[in-house]
């Protein structure tokens, strides 16, 4: 059920080529229809509910009679209209991808999102490809070009701008193009770039579930473009006989909450395991606060989804993974915050976390970490958090990603995260001593931050009191009220550094555009020339030598990320003793990047701000880089041949490949696959 053209080429086959098929709808209820010798047609509702229960597109009242409407078997009347709205418009929906930064594939939710809502309408078939399994970008420009696409939707975030101009470059230059709708993250940032190098070309500015679903009636004629939903594109103004490129128009965003399903097509997932990815999901959209670093238009207010409406797709997902018994039955619900903060929010998390264990699904996620303390609180709220959280991991949670972003008030002041320095230590304290595995994101460097400022990042990654021993025995009022007890603390440290927790170290700031931090970098002069492939703006540092800092520390993380990204992707699809052994590895390069920071702070010391030399600290970070990575190298041999020795064959040779690929880089490169809120 989750792949309809295996659907219509198993009944191709059965029947023979003198009946027409088709297949359409959504996986909860797809729709066949068969027509036969006699001009009739059969139309099965293979969820095996009365074809009466579905709500049908209006275009079909005119178009299709079913004789049984009370049967989900019936025969019909279907007009050439109604077969060819059926059959047309044929939808290509791409992912872009760059197999050499990111290793091992994701399911593609975008697309999958889009194919949905899509299908929903009855119009047209939708086609997905997605380069992360196999897919080349030549092979979706033949594709694109072969006369049978009608309309081309492109997904792409950061890192992808290159893909896609090739992509679009090849098909605007066709004589008859399809229609060209392009989305996702990097493409909002880049709207304006994008439609004065290709004038035909549609923006998809919000969630594309509404815009694509228009896009296929406007192709149909059914709307006007000034009416399809969330879309940008380029005016066109008359003049006296001629045409002028127009300013850029945009219709209205439909709001998270307005959208009930933001469900996925499965189509690519058994594929998306037979290359040993991972499975993702939503159970909300949106965030609960506006970053200062994040341009919030495209992902919008927090959002969910009922955990009830969730159970049919965890069952058809858990029939993929009965395919695939290799695979770690971990799911990614990739919400930018889990929880919410709506009256029921307890409640709603709760019944989430219900569903995916009763599925079988240890599962990840991502939360505000002011979800686990609030200033603004009493202890009973605290409490029933604590509770909370100790329920969740007792259900399946198996990490949760909280963006910390940094550990200095000031800093959180200026990133607008309305959490302080000392609210992130007590939930950082209360989720280790709850037994919560948790991961942090961290922005170590910023534009406009102080040398004192680094100075207090520094210290604040290198603290030993935050990372506690889980503490399953005691309850929950004595663990809130321990992780305020200094003395406490100290008898319940790990004396791990919290650095160890960060999911990528020395990351720094991404000015992205549009966003309202880098608005105040460009108040104060630091802002440049526009970065299309990053959907950024390129700015200096206020302090010259934490830009030298950023840049060296910048150049570390991509000349080691796609070996801890591929580390990072085996965890996600490992279980027992190999998954620990793999973050093992993963702490190792966090030490090794702590003692590089550390280092290079010493340096930006001795260095004046007024009369220093730049090109000075600039040859002593490189020379610090340069003999840390040699070192690296000979720690990790032992340990990585021990951990090659008990992963599974095809993982061994993923890990030997990415680590020869590794080792065997000389160069100091920047590729800047960063994304600030680790999405």
């Amino acid at each position: 059920m989750a792949e309809p053209d295996r659907i219509h080429a198993s009944l191709v086959e059965l029947l023979g080529h003198n009946h027409a098929v088709i297949v359409s709808g959504t996986l909860d209820r797809r729709l066949v229809f068969v027509e036969n010798p006699s001009g009739v047609w059969t139309v099965a509702d293979l969820s095996g509910k009365p074809h009466s229960t579905r709500q049908w597109p209006a275009w079909t009242r005119e178009h299709l009679e079913l004789h049984t409407p009370e049967s989900w078997l019936s025969t019909a009347r279907l007009s050439e209209e109604g077969r060819r709205r059926l059959l047309r418009p044929r939808v290509l929906l791409a992912a872009l991808y760059h197999p050499e930064f990111f290793p091992l594939p994701r399911f593609p939710l975008g697309i999958s999102d889009l194919a949905r809502a899509a299908r929903s309408t009855l119009l047209g078939q939708v086609e997905l490809m997605d380069m992360q399994l196999g897919v080349t970008l030549a092979d979706i420009i033949n594709r694109a070009r072969s006369g049978e696409v009608n309309i081309l939707g492109v997904s792409a975030t950061f890192g992808q701008h290159d893909l896609m101009t090739r992509l679009l470059d090849a098909v605007t230059a066709m004589e008859r193009p399809p229609l060209l709708l392009a989305g996702g993250s990097l493409t909002v940032r880049n709207e304006r770039v994008l439609l004065e190098r290709y004038p035909g070309l549609l923006i998809a500015r919000g969630a594309g579930e509404p815009t694509i679903a228009d896009i296929v009636a406007h192709w149909h004629g059914d709307l006007a473009l000034e009416h399809v939903r969330g879309v940008g594109y380029v005016g066109a103004a008359r003049g006296a006989g001629t045409m002028s490129i127009g300013r850029v128009r945009r219709t209205a965003t439909v709001a998270n909450r307005a959208q009930t399903d933001f469900l996925p097509e499965l189509d690519l997932l058994a594929s998306t395991f037979a290359h040993r990815g991972v499975a993702q999901l939503e159970f909300s959209r949106g965030c609960t606060n506006f970053c200062s670093f994040c341009p919030r238009g495209h992902k919008g207010q927090w959002a969910g989804t009922n955990p009830e409406d969730m159970t049919w797709m965890l069952r058809e997902i858990c029939d993929v993974f009965d395919r695939h018994p290799r695979t770690s039955r971990t799911l990614y619900l990739v919400d930018e915050e889990f929880i919410g903060r709506d009256e029921d929010a307890v409640e709603r998390a709760l019944a989430a976390a219900d569903a995916l264990r009763a599925a079988g699904f240890a599962w990840e996620t991502s939360c505000r970490i002011d979800q686990v303390v609030r200033l603004d609180r009493d202890l009973g709220w605290h409490h029933e958090r604590a509770r909370l959280w100790r329920a969740l991991v007792d259900r399946g949670l198996r990490r949760c990603l909280f963006g910390v972003e940094s550990g200095v008030t000031s800093i959180l002041e200026r990133f607008n995260k309305e959490t302080t320095g000392d609210q992130n230590a007590l939930a950082i304290r209360t989720l280790t001593a709850l037994g919560v595995p948790p991961r942090f994101t961290y922005i170590t460097f910023d534009q406009l931050m102080s040398a004192e400022e680094l100075r207090a990042t520094y210290a604040f990654q290198g603290r030993t009191d935050l990372l506690l021993r889980s503490q399953p025995d005691l309850d929950v009022q004595e663990i809130v009220e321990g992780v305020r007890d200094e003395h406490w603390v100290a008898a319940h440290s790990t004396g791990r550094p919290f650095y160890t927790g960060i999911s990528y170290m020395l990351v720094g700031m991404e000015c992205l555009i549009g966003a309202a931090y880098t608005r105040r970098a460009e108040a104060a002069g630091l802002t440049g020339r526009i970065d299309p492939s990053m959907g950024r703006v390129e700015a200096r540092y206020a302090d010259w030598r934490i830009g030298v800092l950023a840049g060296w520390a910048q150049r570390w993380i991509d000349r080691n990320f796609p070996l801890d990204y591929t580390l990072k992707s085996l965890e996600k699809i490992l279980d027992g003793p190999s998954y620990h052994a793999v973050r093992n590895l993963r702490r190792v390069l966090k030490n090794t990047a702590y003692l590089v920071f550390g280092a290079m702070l010493r340096a930006l010391d001795n260095t004046d701000l007024e009369i220093g030399d730049r090109e000075g600290l600039h040859q002593t970070c490189a020379g610090l880089v340069e003999s840390t990575i040699g070192e690296l190298r000979e720690v990790l041999d032992p340990l990585v041949t021990a951990v090659r020795a008990g992963l599974p064959n095809d993982h061994r040779d993923l890990l030997h490949r990415e680590y020869a690929r590794w080792k065997g880089n000389r160069r100091w490169d920047l590729i800047n696959a960063g994304d600030p809120c680790g999405t």
